[in-house]
This record gives structure tokens, C-alpha cells and sequence, in this order.
């Protein structure tokens, strides 16, 4: 059963990469239309392409999706959207389904793929970890998201979770970011990615139900960086060990 399994993981890992390509090549000169437009009106154009694209390839490669707790979103505010990260999965997923315009604070390294680079770019504030400078503009960059009254969705695990505990210990920039602008911060549980995608497993896939949970707003409200932090850690961590 074991080598059935490894054997079906690897033809739906190419299978969910051969449609990705497909799709893509098809949406491009949908996205591409964005660019006709001024911010914010342009990315919400752009997330809604994203939106039907990737609604059409979760169901290609076998993965409804779920969203819950959209009601969670005041029309017309910015958000800080903190999702927990255990797949290449959870970019596409977060920023899709988050309702509004949004942008994800992205590594710059994807960027440089031919086209693709431009589909990654539009949707994200890029950021080189490895220079302070870029990490410098990348905080002015998600200060006039908020400002433009778009979100932006971090992953204050920095990186994909690789331990058996529900959430790894979080950055500081999120929340360093809420404390200096105001923003509420909406916790964002995703749920089913790290089982669709093992770490532990090089190109492999098997299709499951993908989930993504708003949860209730953490008002700033005075808190500093490490208050917020230690609010949503707990927040997001209880949230999870319910669902274990």
C-alpha cells in the first residue's frame, strides 16, 4: 500500500504541476489587464483573476476549498493578515481567497522565474531577507498597502513549519507593524496543506479538502509588537490544537 500511495503521490504531483503551467498560460492576459487600472482598483482586479484561476485548479487537482470567517473583514479597512505557513500551497491559497485586494510579503527569489516572476511580483511586496535595505523599504512598501486600504498577509513563521508543533515561533514584523500603523490584525488558519504537500516528501501531492479560517479581528488598541505577538501565537495555536 505504502509504494501505491508514494506511486499515486508522484503522478498527482505531476499531473498538479503540468495544469498549473496550462492554467497559468491561459489566466495571463486576464492578469495582465490589471495594469489598466490605478491602485487599489488594479489589484482587486488582479486578485479576483487569481480568485477564479485558482477556485478552477484546486478543482482540477482535487482540492475543494473552504473559507470561513469572511464576515471578519470590515469593507473598506486594511487588514494584517497572519497565516501559519506548512506549504508552497498556502501562497496561492491565502492570497486568493482573502476577501479584497491584498498583497503577501513575498522573498524576492521567485520573481526572477521568466513570466511567472510577473504574476509573483504583482501580488506581493518583494522582499531580499539578506539585505537590510530592502527589508527597510519592504515595511514602507506594507505601510502604503494598509494606507491604500488594501491587506497584507505575513507569515510570521518567516518560513514552512518543519516540527511536529502546531505554529513555530513568530517574527516580529507583523506585529511591529500593527503597533506603528494601527491595523487590526486577522488571524488566518490554514488547514490541510501540509498534508496535501509533506515536507518530508519531494514532489509529492495527494488532493484533499484545503481550508482557510479568519478568524476574529486583535484590535491594537495601545498593545506593543510583543503583546500582539503573544496574543495571536495563542490565538492561532489554540485555534489548531482544537483541530487536532
Amino acid at each position: 500500500m505504502n509504494i501505491l500511495k508514494e506511486i499515486a503521490g508522484r503522478l498527482c504531483a505531476a499531473w498538479a504541476l503540468v495544469t498549473f503551467i496550462i492554467t497559468f498560460i491561459l489566466v495571463l492576459p486576464f492578469a495582465l489587464l490589471s495594469y489598466l487600472f490605478k491602485e487599489p482598483a488594479s489589484t482587486a482586479y488582479f486578485i479576483q483573476v487569481s480568485k477564479v484561476w485558482m477556485h478552477i485548479w484546486m478543482f482540477i487537482i482535487g482540492c475543494p476549498v473552504k473559507i470561513r470567517g469572511t464576515e471578519n473583514f470590515q469593507e473598506g479597512m486594511g487588514y494584517i493578515v497572519t497565516c501559519n505557513h506548512n506549504s508552497l500551497l498556502d501562497i496561492p491559497l491565502s492570497s486568493a481567497f482573502i476577501p479584497g485586494p491584498n498583497k503577501t510579503i513575498a522573498k524576492n527569489s521567485f520573481a526572477k522565474i521568466p513570466i511567472f516572476g510577473w504574476y509573483y511580483s504583482k501580488g506581493s511586496v518583494l522582499v531580499d531577507r539578506k539585505s537590510e535595505k530592502s527589508r527597510k523599504q519592504s515595511i514602507e512598501k506594507m505601510k502604503a498597502v494598509l494606507k491604500a486600504g488594501m491587506h497584507m498577509c505575513i507569515y510570521p513563521e518567516g518560513t514552512r513549519n518543519r516540527t511536529s508543533a502546531p505554529l513555530k515561533p513568530f517574527y516580529n514584523g507583523a506585529f511591529k507593524l500593527a503597533a506603528d500603523t494601527g491595523h487590526p490584525v486577522i488571524p488566518g488558519v490554514i488547514i490541510g496543506t501540509k498534508e496535501a504537500v509533506p515536507l518530508n516528501k519531494p514532489f509529492f501531492f495527494l488532493p484533499r479538502t484545503l481550508e482557510l479560517h479568519f478568524l476574529k479581528p486583535v484590535e491594537v488598541s495601545g498593545k506593543g509588537a510583543a503583546t500582539l505577538k503573544e496574543e495571536v501565537f495563542a490565538i492561532m495555536t489554540g485555534y489548531l490544537r482544537d483541530r487536532q
